[in-house]
Formats: C-alpha cells, sequence, structure tokens
C-alpha cells in the first residue's frame, strides 16, 4: 500500500463513527459500508494528511486513487475523488481508459456523477474527435453507469452544447426503463433548459420520453410556457 494511501486510511479510520455510518450507508441503499465520517470532516481528514505528508507526486496519482478504491468504506472512494480535483490539471485523454475503470468499479451514482461531467467532460470538449470511439461503445454496452456516462458528459457544456449529439444519444436511450437511466436523461435536459429553454421546450413535446425524464427536464421552464401542476400531466402525457 502507498504510504499515503495507509497514513489517509489510518486517520480516516481513527475518526470513524459508528452512529453516523448506519444512516450514510442506508442513504446509498446499503451498496457500500461506511465510517461515518461526513463531507466536511472527510475533506478536513484529507487536509490534515496532505499537510503532514505532502501530496504525492502526479506519477502516482493513478497508484493512489486504485488503492483508495479498493478500500471497502466509501469514504475513500470519496476520497479519491477529492485527491483527483488536485491532479486535474494533469488528467487528459490517456486517462480515459482509467476514468471508464472507475466509472464500471463500485458503481454509484455520487462516484458516476463527480467522474463525468468533471473530468470526461473536460476531455471530450478538448478532444471532441475521441467522442466516437467511446460514446457509441458506452451507449451500446449492458452498464447503465457507462449510458449514464454517455447522456451527462455534456452536463456543464451550456453554450458549447452539441445538440445533435445530445439528442442522438437520448433518443437512443430514451426507451430505457432504468431510472437512473431516465434521470439522467432528465437533467441533462433540465441543464441545458438554462441556456437554451426553448430547444428542450420543443425536444420534450416532439419526442418519445419516459414520463420521468420530461418531468425533469422541464422542472425549471415549466411556468414560461404556462403549464402548472394542474397541467402537467396533460403535457407529459
Amino acid at each position: 500500500m502507498h504510504p499515503f494511501v495507509k497514513a489517509l486510511q489510518e486517520h480516516f479510520t481513527a475518526h470513524q463513527n459508528p452512529e453516523k455510518a448506519e444512516p450514510m450507508a442506508r442513504y446509498m441503499k446499503n451498496h457500500f459500508p461506511f465510517l461515518g465520517i461526513q463531507t466536511p470532516e472527510r475533506r478536513q481528514l484529507l487536509k490534515d494528511i496532505i499537510q503532514i505528508h505532502t501530496l504525492p507526486d502526479q506519477k502516482d496519482f493513478q497508484i493512489i486513487i486504485r488503492e483508495l478504491w479498493d478500500l471497502p468504506e466509501r469514504e475513500f472512494q470519496a476520497a479519491a475523488l477529492d485527491i483527483m480535483q488536485k491532479y486535474k490539471k494533469h488528467i487528459n485523454e490517456t486517462h480515459i481508459p482509467f476514468l471508464e475503470e472507475l466509472i464500471v468499479t463500485k458503481s454509484w451514482w455520487d462516484s458516476v456523477d463527480s467522474i463525468v461531467p468533471t473530468f470526461l467532460g473536460d476531455i471530450f470538449l478538448k478532444h471532441p474527435e475521441l467522442i466516437s470511439a467511446y460514446i457509441p461503445k458506452w451507449i451500446a454496452s449492458d452498464n447503465i453507469w457507462l449510458q449514464r456516462a454517455a447522456i451527462l458528459f455534456q452536463l456543464k457544456y451550456k453554450q458549447k452544447m452539441d445538440e445533435e449529439l445530445l439528442f442522438w444519444i437520448i433518443g437512443q436511450l430514451h426507451s430505457s426503463k432504468e431510472f437512473f437511466i431516465q434521470k439522467a436523461i432528465g437533467w441533462v435536459l433540465r441543464e441545458y433548459a438554462k441556456t437554451n429553454p426553448d430547444v428542450v421546450w420543443e425536444y420534450v413535446q416532439n419526442n418519445e420520453l419516459a414520463p420521468l425524464s420530461k418531468r425533469e427536464a422541464i422542472k425549471h421552464i415549466k411556468q414560461n410556457y404556462g403549464i402548472n401542476n394542474e397541467k402537467i400531466g396533460e403535457t407529459l402525457s
């Protein structure tokens, strides 16, 4: 084990809180055990270790992230994501397979949604020529988290959104029965509606989407088009 990871594991373990661990695990549907360390404290504990040991050289960052990912408690994966932010300027297109590995390992919305818009989104914005090598493959996979990644990588693009690509991706996945796919479709449309509400409104009205996706998509713009809670069921039918 890398010395930095060992020190972090010991520091976190010394501050575990079993009373908080149970409800934290329950919130995540008991997919992972928890130490019971909430986000502000976890980040402070990580800061403590960085001050004592310093952040390792960037050549070790994948080793550190993988070792943290292998530890059972979810706080270690959360810490790994915090650490990745500190190495962000070093993460580039050569790391896509590594990020893909993280997405499909110990998968849940908290880790996937931290990886995809921030890291993959930046990479694909700088290297759009790589999109065709990954996005169709992820869509065609049986892995809902890769499919969610395909939907969400443009989440923060705003005016740089590739509308044609976005709507093609949604068109490939709109019939999915998976909650996390339907929710992601609604989320990316809702976010893009902040930039281009008319386009999103027109798309929702004229394309087949799950009711959940439609509700999420127009959540913040429905009033612009005279839709209230009484009318929303008719609009979404």
